[in-house]
């Protein structure tokens, strides 16, 4: 109980200092009543849950959504890359995040053009060649056209915040007498996203339209805290790390915007909707 009454006394401490050096934290004067919001792994996802012939479940009640489906929608690969370090061990691309927030929303039906076409395609290939029964339901002509392309860019940057803070510790008694507060210090980092999504019409090769996202916090490295609004992507090896975090918000806050745009569109012609168990009323 005493080691935990000193390390919030800590946390405190670091956040005070960084208030004062002018980082701008937000969050900082009530971080301490927002533990369980803002600790790594506490949950509190902005991207989560699932998407399917049931609708969105556990979405975050803020998503943008449609009333019904606008256009088919394939979502494709920054032919640049994405402007993260390896070092912070993330998934090394955010297309299957935005593949969920899309279907999530309600305003696209998403057809794949990755790992999905390519088994199509094998099982096809499979069926010529005699290998899998002639009357296979994979068969040509059946595949769904992609109507829009998403293409998203990322870049994620860190600066070192602490460093020069750690000076100032050492040059005050009371602050400098603090077991291991110079230390603690010396990890706050500021963590930033930006995000941007393209969306085109596949017909007419136009931009239909285009939005940013952006997310800055400051990770205070005190058991795991960080300062700021954001969330976490539940699952898709975005929640396991503040900076995992930091993206997955960067996008829901580009989707929705993206999405406020979109909902002013006409929709397309649709092919025909995916067959589902009849409910009884």
């Amino acid at each position: 109980m005493l080691h935990s009454s000193h390390r919030i006394h800590r946390s405190a401490v670091v956040c005070s200092l960084t208030l004062s050096l002018g980082l701008g934290l937000s969050a900082c004067g009530d971080k301490m009543t927002q533990q369980a919001k803002t600790e790594l792994g506490q949950g509190g996802s902005v991207v989560s849950g699932s998407a399917g012939p049931n609708g969105a479940q556990g979405a975050d009640s803020g998503l943008v959504t449609c009333t019904a489906p606008l256009a088919t929608l394939a979502l494709a690969e920054n032919p640049d890359g994405y402007t993260m370090t390896s070092r912070y061990q993330l998934p090394a691309s955010p297309v299957p995040l935005l593949k969920l927030m899309a279907q999530q929303s309600g305003c696209f039906r998403v057809v794949d053009r990755a790992s999905g076409l390519r088994s199509t395609i094998q099982e096809s290939q499979l069926k010529e060649a005699g290998i899998v029964r002639a009357d296979s339901t994979v068969s040509k002509g059946k595949g769904f056209e992609a109507q829009y392309t998403l293409i998203p860019s990322l870049t994620f940057s860190e600066q070192d915040a602490g460093r020069g803070m750690s000076g100032l510790i050492a040059a005050i008694p009371v602050l400098r007498d603090i077991a291991g507060l110079a230390g603690l210090v010396d990890q706050v980092k500021i963590k930033e996203a930006q995000v941007a999504l393209l969306l085109t019409d596949n017909e007419t090769t136009e931009q239909l339209a285009a939005s940013t996202g952006s997310v800055k916090v400051t990770d205070l490295g005190v058991g795991g805290f960080v300062a700021g609004k954001l969330g976490g992507g539940a699952g898709l090896g975005w929640s396991h790390s503040n900076e995992g975090k930091v993206i997955a918000a960067a996008f829901y806050d580009a989707h929705n915007k993206l999405v406020t745009q979109v909902r002013e569109l006409q929709a397309k012609q649709l092919p025909p909707s995916v067959a589902v168990v009849n409910k009884k009323s």
